[in-house]
């Protein structure tokens, strides 16, 4: 990061996303009927199920997909979709847990100083752009990382990418370009 001040950044994972497949059909109205923590959405055609450790929703389809999401880290995410095939096995299914894949995570970080979002968005042009009348934070697409982060005036940012490790390589590509447009301090 800096040399000057060698801080480090707290990146916190508010959510992780991850999908798998159970490999048979799966009847959702036993599901709703016979499961526990289950809400059944017959006009979408699908079971929200939730966990309470790890802290997990999932949305079941009769096809037998299952998207995972609440979870703060990828073995976390994992954990919660072999519970939840666990569960779908006890009411009976054939379950078969396979093509686990994370797809998406989100976390939050809060820089050490407030940014100046109209010079930001200026220097990084076309990668960064800034509506305030939409939204109140720039937004910043890094395409070879899959990486979106979006930079708030309070120095907070929120970056979304299809993995944990992307996440952590898009703060650091961006830590030394918000730095530089960092608003000065009144003391």
């Amino acid at each position: 990061m800096d040399s000057s001040n060698d801080e480090a950044l707290d990146i916190i994972i508010t959510n992780v996303v991850a999908t798998f497949r159970t490999r048979c059909h799966l009847n959702l109205r036993t599901i709703a009927l016979e499961g526990t923590n289950v809400i059944y959405k017959p006009e979408v055609g699908k079971v929200l199920m939730k966990l309470r450790k790890p802290k997990v929703t999932a949305s079941i389809w009769s096809s037998g997909k299952i998207i995972c999401s609440g979870a703060t880290s990828e073995d976390e995410a994992k954990l919660g979709a072999r519970r939840l095939a666990r569960s779908l096995q006890k009411l009976g299914f054939k379950v078969r847990f396979s093509d686990f894949k994370v797809v998406n995570v989100l976390a939050v970080c809060s820089m050490p100083f407030a940014i100046h979002l109209i010079d930001f968005t200026k220097k990084n042009r076309p990668i960064a752009s800034y509506e305030p009348e939409l939204h109140p934070a720039a937004t910043y697409r890094i395409k070879h990382l899959k990486a979106t982060v979006q930079v708030f005036s309070t120095g907070s940012i929120t970056v979304t990418g299809p993995n944990v490790q992307s996440v952590a390589t898009a703060v650091e590509q961006i830590y030394p370009l918000l730095f530089e447009c960092q608003k000065p301090r009144y003391n």
